[in-house]
């Protein structure tokens, strides 16, 4: 299959599977574009992701870039148009119903036991990531730092999360 092909559907297929912000998605996104197809370096992966938290929807961002990576311009472009295109459509179908969809007690009770499945995954993406990028006390102290200035001062976590990587990049010159 070509690979601007592999792009449209693997990131429509993504797309069928986000849920909330689409963290969930972390470790296979890891293994599909790092391990699978070689279009990122696990560093590349990880930078990205990390880049990609200082915008509006995160993983759709991770999905531009990586599609560029693997497919320049046209590959962004493919990569962003198809992650959004199943609940662009979803939201086309449903739109309307669903005020009448939400008062279902069978569709409530789902989306409440899909809350702690999200959870689960999001804490193991968490787990997998730290394990990979905190390699050391340097980026352990730049973790603790992050968390106590965003946990007790009203900083904005963009800044936090710029202010780790400018941190991170100035130690590791």
């Amino acid at each position: 299959m070509p690979q601007f092909l592999m792009l449209a559907w693997l990131y429509f297929r993504i797309g069928l599977m986000f849920v909330g912000g689409g963290y969930v998605l972390i470790p296979l996104l890891n293994q599909i574009m790092v391990q699978q197809y070689g279009w990122l370096t696990h560093r590349q992966f990880l930078d990205g992701l990390a880049l990609s938290q200082l915008t509006p929807g995160p993983l759709a961002m991770l999905a531009t870039f990586t599609g560029y990576r693997a497919g320049g311009l046209a590959g962004a472009a493919t990569a962003t148009a198809c992650i959004f295109a199943p609940c662009t459509m979803l939201m086309l179908v449903i739109g309307r119903n669903y005020h009448r969809l939400k008062r279902i007690d069978i569709i409530k009770e789902t989306l409440d036991g899909l809350l702690p499945a999200v959870v689960g995954l999001v804490a193991a993406a968490a787990w997998n990531l730290g394990a990979d990028s905190l390699s050391g006390a340097t980026e352990f102290a730049i973790l603790a730092a992050g968390f106590a200035v965003f946990r007790w001062t009203r900083v904005s976590p963009m800044l936090v999360i710029l202010g780790a990587g400018v941190v991170g990049m100035m130690l590791n010159l």
